[in-house]
């Protein structure tokens, strides 16, 4: 297989740092020797790789944007955005894995936790010693999370939790899950807590007979009268701007993972159609298969250049949830179109394991539809745009 060299048709890494180029690149060639070679085996047989977490701790790509007083790499967000990029080019399951470890498990504890929650938890994770989850959606609360049911009661310990969250990446596996709940204030009050493998009361059975993000363990988290100590309790979160805050950073990287998904289906795709012969000449040179290339390599370009200018926003401080919704909605909506493209390009082939188009696209359906759906994030602009919300 020939080295992956990326996909610039606008030279997009003249606009790159050189940390950033370095960052990528480091990630790139992990990828390739680490994960590619095994990710097809992992995913036919629904199995997480869990020997790949501690390198990639190793590697500083855990919770990479935050600070390195905290064990982490600091990263600013375009060169974030690359490494996501880079792992989702091998696959969306360790992706997920990724994004809810850092973006919904070590940043909400970053962004509203004590500093003795800090200390104990984010070097840990960074290095892939501990790893969390991110419980907020319900069986009967996705899109409208204001309606969960998962209640935390205060008692004289602490608090008691008892509610059901569903569709958790990390779940079983989780060391810590941060699990947000209305409190019994009077007002309904949204919170976070932290609640450990292990506490009486506390559960997370397996999903299985997934078709998609096979390579990634997603879960339920059962809480019957879980007893949470008072130092479990994120201080400084409450209401629901907090959880919301840990999912504009998860679909920030998104946006960046998706072209990664995108890449990986129309490299594929040209390396197949240059070296398959049909009619007496590679099939790259009809017209109908130049027709889709033109048009993948359009929309991946258009896709990296929206995301390379809401990086640029973050790191200015300037970023708002709005952008954010735009560049998730539309790259995995592009990386899904490119992926169906690239499989119809292989012909029956496409859907064979011996190349990643048809895990991709599979993996795409899910992206589509967590960290916000395609839908809602439609509304999420249309009351931009209008000042109206359509979903109240």
């Amino acid at each position: 297989m020939a080295k992956f060299k990326g996909v610039d048709f606008y030279n997009i890494d003249s606009l790159l740092t050189d940390e950033e180029r370095l960052t990528r690149d480091s990630v790139r060639e992990f990828i390739e020797e680490k994960l590619i070679p095994i990710i097809e085996d992992c995913y036919e047989k629904a199995r997480f790789p869990m020997e790949i977490v501690k390198p990639l701790g190793d590697l500083g790509v855990l919770g990479a944007s935050l600070p390195t007083e905290y064990g982490c790499a600091g990263l600013g967000a375009v060169a974030y955005g690359l490494v996501i990029q880079e792992i989702e080019r091998g696959d969306s399951g360790i992706r997920s894995f990724s994004s809810v470890q850092g973006s919904l498990a070590m940043y909400p504890i970053y962004a509203f936790g004590s500093e003795e929650q800090k200390r104990k938890w984010l070097p840990a994770m960074a290095k892939g010693d501990k790893i969390g989850c991110f419980g907020l959606t319900e069986p009967d609360f996705g899109s409208n999370p204001a309606g969960m049911v998962t209640r935390a009661k205060r008692t004289e310990k602490g608090w008691l939790l008892n509610g059901t969250k569903a569709w958790i990446t990390n779940g079983t596996i989780a060391d810590i899950a941060v699990v947000w709940a209305k409190t019994d204030d009077g007002n309904d009050t949204i919170r976070g807590f932290l609640v450990e493998k292990g506490t009486p009361g506390f559960t997370a059975p397996e999903i299985h007979r997934k078709h998609s993000l096979r390579a990634s363990v997603t879960s339920e988290l059962v809480f019957s009268d879980c007893e949470i100590p008072e130092e479990n309790i994120l201080p400084l979160s409450k209401g629901l701007k907090s959880p919301l805050m840990c999912l504009s950073q998860a679909r920030y990287g998104i946006s960046w993972g998706a072209i990664g998904s995108a890449m990986a289906c129309y490299q594929t795709a040209l390396d197949y159609a240059q070296g398959r012969v049909q009619f007496g000449k590679p099939i790259s040179a009809f017209q109908l298969q130049q027709a889709k290339f033109a048009d993948m390599l359009t929309e991946i370009t258009k896709a990296q250049l929206l995301s390379f200018q809401l990086g640029r926003l973050k790191e200015q401080g300037k970023i708002t949830p709005s952008q954010i919704s735009m560049a998730k909605r539309n790259n995995v909506s592009m990386a899904m179109e490119v992926a169906r493209k690239a499989r119809t390009i292989l012909g029956g082939n496409g859907i064979s394991g011996d190349y990643p188009i048809m895990r991709h696209m599979n993996n795409l359906e899910s992206v589509y539809t967590y960290e916000g759906t395609h839908d809602i994030h439609t509304l999420i602009l249309g009351a931009e745009i209008t000042g109206h919300q359509a979903f109240e």
